[in-house]
């Protein structure tokens, strides 16, 4: 698993079950897990970004966050 996938399912607080290599989610920790790559996601578009085009970018990067409905 990727190190930041990991970090952010454990910044969640899902549970690591060692000896089944698996993360257990409840259900608000899923709805967490999920937020949180949504928003990683959404932020990443404001690392490309331009003097021209960067009103363009923060639109991206919230019209990404309003389809998943993940508050500021």
């Amino acid at each position: 698993m990727n190190e930041r996938i990991r970090q952010l399912a454990e910044q969640a607080g899902s549970t690591h079950k060692q000896n089944l290599g698996v993360y257990q989610f409840y259900t608000d920790e899923l709805e967490k897990f999920a937020e949180l790559i949504i928003r990683e996601c959404a932020e990443l578009t404001l690392d490309y970004k331009s003097e021209v085009y960067y009103n363009g970018w923060l639109d991206y990067r919230d019209e990404i966050k309003q389809h998943f409905g993940v508050e500021e």
